[in-house]
C-alpha cells in the first residue's frame, strides 16, 4: 500500500530531500531513494511498502536476541521488503535487498495488533529487515501496541537520524541494534554506508536521552570484524557510552551472499570476543547462533 512519507522536505523541479536516514536522498520525480521503498511521485515521497508484511512469525523475546527485557516472553514479528544497508553478510537477502517485487500480504496496524492479541503475544517486534525504512507503519502499529499494554521492539540496524528515533520513542521500548564493527572502513566493507558514525550516535541517543532498554548484536564475520582491535572497540564504546548493563550478542556468521567464501566463524573467536567483552568490563556478553 502507498502512504505519504514522513520526514522528508519539497525541493525545486518536484525533488524530494528525505530525512529518514543518514543517507538523506534528494529524490528526483518518478524515482526511489537507495532504500527503494521510498518514491517521489510528482514530488510527494509515498511509502511503497505501508502494510505490506513479507514475513509474520511468532517468536519467543529471546530470538531477537533480546535476553534482558521480559525473558521467556513471546513477541509476534514482522518483516517488510528492503533495507537502507547493503551488508555482503545479510541473512535475510531476498527480502532486504529487494528493490522491485514488494509481494506480501497487506496487514493494518490494527490487524497486526489483533493478531498479536490472539496469539497470546505480551509484545510485537519489527525485524527480519531494517523497520526504519517501514517507519509510518511502524509508528502506527506501535501506538496501537501501546494502547493494548504490548511492549515493542526495533530490531535495527540503527541506521536511523535523530528525529524519526525520536518521534517514535514514547512508544518504543527496546532497540535492539547492530553494531557491525568499530572503524569506519571496516563498516563501509561490511555495509556499505557513507556515515557509519551515525549508528553509534542513534544508540548512544536510544539509551542515554530517549531512555529504551538496548541491547547490541554483533555478528562476527572472519577476516572483517574478527580482529581483536575491532572487537575490543565495540566492547568499549558499549561500556563507555552505553553502560556496562548492556548486553552484547557475539554471533556465529554462516557463509551467503558476498562472503560465501568464508568459513562460519570459528566457536573460538566467539569464546575471545565474550572474554574480550567482560575484560572492558561489560556484565552480559552471549554467544549466539551455535
Amino acid at each position: 500500500m502507498r502512504k505519504e512519507a514522513l520526514f522528508y522536505e519539497k525541493l525545486e523541479d518536484q525533488k524530494v530531500h528525505c530525512l529518514l536516514c543518514p543517507w538523506d536522498c534528494v529524490i528526483a520525480n518518478g524515482k526511489n531513494g537507495v532504500c527503494g521503498v521510498r518514491r517521489n511521485e510528482d514530488g510527494i515521497l509515498y511509502s511503497l511498502i505501508y502494510g505490506i508484511v513479507s514475513s509474520l512469525a511468532l517468536d519467543p523475546i529471546e530470538k531477537k536476541p533480546v535476553y534482558h527485557f521480559q525473558p521467556r516472553t513471546h513477541v509476534m514479528s514482522a518483516g517488510t521488503f528492503g533495507c537502507n544497508m547493503f551488508c555482503g553478510h545479510c541473512q535475510n537477502w531476498r527480502i532486504s535487498q529487494e528493490r522491485k517485487n514488494f509481494e506480501g500480504n497487506y496487514i493494518s496496524p490494527e490487524k497486526f495488533i489483533e493478531v498479536a492479541l490472539a496469539e497470546n503475544a505480551q509484545g510485537v517486534a519489527w525485524t527480519y529487515n531494517e523497520p526504519t525504512i517501514w517507519f509510518e507503519y511502524t509508528l502506527d502499529c506501535a501506538k496501537l501496541a501501546k494502547e493494548n499494554n504490548l511492549y515493542t521492539v526495533y530490531v535495527t540496524n540503527g541506521y536511523i537520524n535523530i528525529p524519526p528515533l525520536e518521534m517514535i520513542a514514547p512508544y518504543l521500548d527496546v532497540y535492539r541494534v547492530d553494531i557491525k564493527a568499530y572503524h569506519p572502513e571496516t563498516y563501509k566493507k561490511l555495509c556499505k554506508i557513507n556515515y557509519p558514525e551515525k549508528v553509534f550516535e542513534a544508540a548512544v541517543h536510544a539509551k542515554n536521552q530517549l531512555k529504551m532498554h538496548v541491547e547490541v548484536i554483533t555478528n562476527v564475520v572472519p577476516t572483517l570484524n574478527d580482529s581483536d582491535e575491532e572487537l575490543t572497540g565495540i566492547a568499549r564504546f558499549i561500556h563507555d557510552k552505553l553502560g556496562e548493563d548492556v548486553p552484547w550478542h557475539v554471533t556465529r556468521f554462516f557463509p551467503c551472499l558476498d562472503f560465501r567464501h568464508l568459513s562460519p566463524t570459528p566457536i573460538e573467536t566467539l569464546e575471545k570476543a565474550k572474554k574480550i567483552g567482560l575484560d572492558c568490563g561489560l556484565k552480559y556478553v552471549h554467544i549466539g547462533n551455535v
